[in-house]
């Protein structure tokens, strides 16, 4: 492991805390945050998990203690998210695959199995297939796939056209802060996610509200969220490069998809699943766009399953 400028975050160690988890920030032209948990020093190849849009560290909490009872786990908030400020940084797509490599050359310093949900999931593929030697193995969790035949949710397809123009997007993010309180933007989010919201942690819920409150006080978050979802649907718009670089995959690599997602349609995983017969694809029952959060037991067996599989940890 090499030995990067490191600097504690106590915010981050109180929203790791309950789960065991230690803060940490490095400067990558601008601070970025990530918790680790296990044994830094372990032999086998780390995990490095990646969220999704909107996304933290926190999305990974229900899965990242017990995966790292295998192996050093360590969980990234990317620029614009989380604790980690944007800055003058760019927070679409390039730019956060960029800042992605120096986290795995600086922090981790070896091969890694990357595991990204939703926006990180197309953020690992778009790293692995450019730095093959930097990712040993993907984990994609509902990650950003281009559309199938079947259309996303009406709700889904309305917000990010709001998005995506000019003025609107910003005016809906500033209306839609303004009049719910911290608790209710953190149950937006799980009711737009979840398949059954209920099955949410209050210990999630919790520390993700304390995280809403902390990062309403900063500057400049929407916009960094809005730059980041028009990066990605203008990914999704010419996704030619895009599926170039799922083809470009040599890397073992598994799918995970919930059937009940409403933000990626589990069609849209299948045709990829298809168009890629080397991956091993697990499909959901039952489970929306983040099952690590949702149905935690259920992703740790199939990734501990696929892990042993192929001699990764």
């Amino acid at each position: 492991m090499l030995d990067p400028k490191r600097g504690g975050s106590p915010a981050g160690q109180t929203f790791a805390r309950s789960w065991g988890g230690s803060g940490s920030v490095i400067d990558i032209d601008g601070p970025v945050h990530w918790v680790e948990y296990g044994d830094p020093h372990a032999g086998s190849l780390p995990v490095v998990m990646v969220h999704g849009l909107g996304g933290s560290h926190l999305n990974w909490v229900r899965v990242a203690p017990a995966l790292a009872e295998r192996t050093r786990v360590l969980t990234v908030d990317l620029p614009g998210f989380g604790l980690s400020p944007a800055g003058k940084r760019q927070t679409g797509i390039p730019a956060n695959v960029a800042v992605l490599h120096r986290f795995l050359t600086e922090v981790v310093g070896g091969p890694v199995i990357l595991m990204g949900n939703s926006m990180g999931g197309m953020i690992s593929m778009f790293e692995a297939s450019a730095h093959p030697d930097a990712v040993a193995a993907l984990v994609l969790v509902d990650p950003a796939l281009p559309a199938a035949q079947r259309m996303p949710h009406p709700r889904i397809a309305a917000q990010f056209a709001m998005y995506m123009t000019p003025f609107v997007g910003e005016r809906y993010l500033q209306y839609s802060s303004r009049r719910m309180t911290d608790r209710q933007l953190v149950e937006r989010v799980i009711d737009l996610c979840f398949a059954d919201p209920a099955r949410a942690s209050e210990d999630v819920l919790e520390a993700a509200t304390e995280l809403a409150k902390y990062r309403r006080e900063q500057p400049s978050q929407d916009a960094a969220f809005l730059q980041a979802s028009r990066s990605l649907m203008r990914v999704m718009a010419r996704p030619q490069r895009y599926l170039q670089a799922m083809r470009a995959l040599e890397q073992p690599v598994l799918l995970l998809h919930g059937d009940r997602d409403r933000l990626v349609p589990v069609a849209a995983a299948r045709k990829v699943a298809a168009d890629n017969p080397r991956w091993d694809t697990v499909v959901l029952p039952g489970v929306g766009h983040t099952p690590q959060l949702e149905m935690p037991d259920a992703v740790l067996e199939h990734v501990l399953t696929w892990i042993d599989r192929h001699g990764l940890v």
